[in-house]
């Protein structure tokens, strides 16, 4: 890991580093299951991000809630820790987190017009730029988003009732019971209105206990702090469909929202307005063939977004060719295998989720049995393709009456690009090496012990991408059994998970539980 501490050998080369299989091990757990607890349903975790720094990371749950957490192991470093990650120290800690503060982000609705029922559940989170202390950041439900202000605040407090004399002689002339003829009421022709100072009827005296018997409160600043979150904004009325999709723009200024048939432009200082960029509905919905599935922005060109479809493509387009993109400028997908199309064959290519590399060179895409990364400058096909789910496929027609076969697994990247991970049943997540030579293809449980239900999965030969076109296939898992000899759970899914920006170390959630690994 990186951060502060003695002086160790020179780190190898990335190419190196990343073709060496990592050994994951437990950091942390929050909110961890007792044996045979029942989890409520709105306690499951529905969205994890870290920040762009990782020094802060939020998830979302069913129940509208937005959980924050922060980094605390780097406060122990004299220095800044990224300055020393420049300077190449190793530190055999590692990363901690703990609890920062919580806000109910959304409630559930109702749709009258529509008479349908709106979740609270977060689908996204967001980070946006941090400012002057505060933390910003985005999240949505099926219809509405809302930009969210977080900051502390010192706390005031009523520390008396008895008016401090001294205090008061400070702030200005202590009351008294006489009464100068400048503060009587003057009337417009000089004279002076009794009634209307009510002087006749009040006796304005000071009781008999003197000034200290008046019971005033003071409120004095202390210095408590306390986190106040605070809505900001709220972008809603703008999609028909349930959103699932928001990003940030690398402009600091603009996000995109994408739901089943349109993805709209908005600007994060104007709530009641947005600009519809992509619109993929058809004159006649019966000739409508496909839906977007996740959209994202380009992490460095602000005019670059791409979206992903329910047929397994991603479309790459250019804000600036027009103010409607109709026309892609790229299209990926992967040729379909003559005599091999089933009746499931257009569901299993669904792209559940997609995510741009740090350079943004890359595009990695999750489908039901597979992760595919792609170059952008090359639209044959993808020049890598890792097998997750290749042991389900006998199993598809079970998957398809209990509805598995629709879960939507997320998918990330390392920041180095070497890595690339995502989730599966059994509360199962899968880490491969993308770099090339490399071989690794982690299985580990989200668990204390990520290693305990570890799957031996025989993989192919390694090929470089030059003995096997643009393709590199591994990590096919045989049969539907751990090393254990234990059955997998479909109902048990990891379906969420994130990627600490800069070190190896991964936040996935299984259920109401939010586990943490670093290598």
């Amino acid at each position: 890991m990186i951060g502060g501490g003695g002086e160790e050998a020179t780190a190898p080369a990335p190419a190196a580093e990343g073709s060496q299989p990592l050994d994951w091990k437990f950091a942390q757990v929050f909110g961890e299951r007792t044996a045979g607890e029942e989890v409520q349903e709105v306690d499951i975790i529905s969205a994890i991000e870290f920040d762009r720094t990782g020094d802060h990371l939020a998830t979302g749950d069913r129940g509208g809630r937005v959980v924050l957490f922060e980094r605390t192991d780097t406060r122990d470093h004299g220095g800044h820790r990224r300055e020393l990650e420049r300077m190449d120290y190793s530190n055999g800690r590692h990363p901690e987190f703990r609890y920062k503060t919580e806000f109910q982000s959304h409630e559930p609705e109702f749709d009258y017009l529509k008479s349908l029922e709106i979740e609270e559940k977060i689908n996204k989170i967001r980070w946006c730029q941090a400012a002057n202390g505060a933390l910003f950041l985005l999240s949505t439900n099926d219809k509405t988003i809302k930009f969210w202000k977080v900051q502390e605040k010192k706390v005031k407090k009523v520390c008396d009732l008895n008016m401090d004399l001294s205090r008061a002689m400070g702030n200005g002339p202590v009351v008294s019971s006489s009464i100068s003829a400048s503060s009587k009421s003057c009337m417009a022709n000089g004279g002076f209105d009794e009634r209307s100072s009510g002087y006749s009827s009040i006796d304005t005296s000071l009781p008999s206990g003197g000034l200290s018997s008046l019971r005033l409160p003071m409120v004095v600043t202390s210095h408590e702090t306390s986190l106040v979150a605070r809505c900001r904004r709220i972008y809603a009325h703008a999609h028909d469909y349930h959103i699932n999709s928001i990003s940030n723009n690398s402009d600091g200024e603009t996000f995109i929202s994408a739901d089943d048939l349109r993805i709209n432009l908005w600007n994060l200082e104007i709530s009641n307005q947005s600009f519809n960029i992509v619109d993929v509905k058809p004159a006649n919905m019966e000739d409508l063939t496909e839906v977007i599935t996740s959209a994202e922005f380009h992490p460095t060109h602000c005019n670059t977004l791409a979206y992903s479809s329910s047929r397994g493509s991603i479309r790459l387009i250019d804000m600036r060719q027009s103010a409607l993109c109709d026309t892609h400028s790229k299209l990926f997908e992967e040729p379909e295998v003559p005599g091999t199309r089933s009746f499931f064959t257009e569901i299993i290519a669904s792209i559940s989720d997609i995510k741009f590399a740090k350079d943004g060179r890359h595009i990695l895409s999750r489908d039901y049995m597979t992760l595919k990364l792609w170059d952008i400058n090359m639209d044959r096909g993808p020049v890598a393709t890792f097998q997750v789910h290749e042991y389900l496929r006998p199993k598809l027609c079970d998957l398809y009456e209990n509805d598995s076969i629709f879960d939507k697994f997320e998918c990330c990247l390392s920041g180095d690009g070497h890595r690339v991970a995502t989730g599966s049943y059994s509360n199962l997540f899968r880490v491969f090496g993308c770099s090339e030579g490399s071989t690794e293809a982690t299985t580990l449980e989200a668990s204390k012990n990520p290693m305990r239900r570890q799957v031996q999965t025989p993989t192919r030969p390694s090929k470089s991408l030059s003995t096997l076109p643009r393709v590199l296939r591994r990590g096919a898992d045989t049969s539907g059994v751990d090393a254990n000899g234990n059955a997998f759970d479909f109902t048990t899914k990891l379906l969420h998970l994130a990627w600490h920006p800069t070190e190896n170390s991964i936040a996935c959630a299984a259920s109401n539980s939010l586990y943490m690994y670093y290598a």
